[in-house]
């Protein structure tokens, strides 16, 4: 990220609106940001993000073709995503968006005052990127946590899963959790091979994977509850959902002992 002011691609199918935030954007003192590009749908900002760089997507989520929460999925994959803002005028997307892992949700009409509180968690969030998520400790890698004022170390070896839930991301260990500021998927690019992603929400240490098991899982919403599988994590005696997908992963993963 610039140390002077954040680059943004602003991406949203109404010529208006993406001049709206051009203007707001400007407006803004603190952080200093800076719109470098613009795009009407997904083809055209994934085209755009093919040839350049941002630091910040202000993404809307109803457009023609592709959605925004699919360019989302698309942005995430990238070895280095930027950060995501969605901008909509449909607020019923907010717990999709964190699903998403975006660093905030503004609805439209988007105010001054607003968009700056989320830039400056965009700063925030990039920042930490950088700086934070893990450290060298001499050999051992440890993963930093600011907790009650003070930074606390936690070495990766003690970590039996993250989780995100909503904006924050709980780290479990055996005899204690933390809170994290972070994208699961920013944590999941450094940790490495040494944790699994069991769900879209959760990553856990393989040498943790125990018992899994197909159970009744609790209704959510206005969903019935329905069978689902659920993996064990030891020494915790915890049990997390684990997407269809990623079945085969942790039965291998369990058969080869965890690691």
């Amino acid at each position: 990220m610039s140390s002077e002011e954040l680059r943004v691609l602003v991406v949203d199918d109404e010529e208006l609106a993406r001049l709206r935030m051009r203007s707001l954007v400007g407006e803004c003192a603190s952080p200093k940001a800076r719109v470098v590009g613009e795009a009407g749908n997904t083809g055209q900002a994934l085209a755009w993000i093919g040839a350049n760089e941002c630091d910040l997507v202000l993404l809307d989520i109803h457009m023609p073709g592709p959605d925004g929460t699919q360019l989302a999925t698309r942005l995430r994959q990238l070895p280095r995503p930027p950060a995501i803002v969605f901008v909509t005028a449909h607020a019923e997307h907010a717990l999709q968006a964190f699903d998403l892992e975006a660093v905030d949700y503004l609805t439209k009409p988007v105010r001054r005052e607003r968009l700056q509180a989320a830039l400056q968690r965009v700063v925030q969030r990039l920042g930490t990127r950088a700086a934070e998520p893990l450290a060298s400790d001499e050999a051992e890698p440890v993963i930093l946590v600011n907790e009650l004022g003070r930074k606390v170390r936690v070495p990766v070896s003690e970590v039996l899963y993250l989780k995100a839930e909503l904006k924050y991301v709980t780290l479990r260990t055996a005899s204690h959790t933390h809170v994290l500021d972070d994208a699961l998927t920013d944590l999941e690019q450094r940790l490495g091979d040494r944790f699994l992603r069991i769900h879209r929400n959760a990553l856990v240490a393989r040498r943790a994977l125990r018992a899994l098991e197909r159970r009744v899982l609790p209704a959510e919403g206005d969903d019935e509850a329905a069978e689902g599988w659920v993996v064990r994590v030891a020494p915790v005696d915890e049990w997390l959902v684990v997407s269809r997908r990623q079945v085969a992963a942790v039965k291998e993963a369990i058969a080869e002992g965890g690691v």
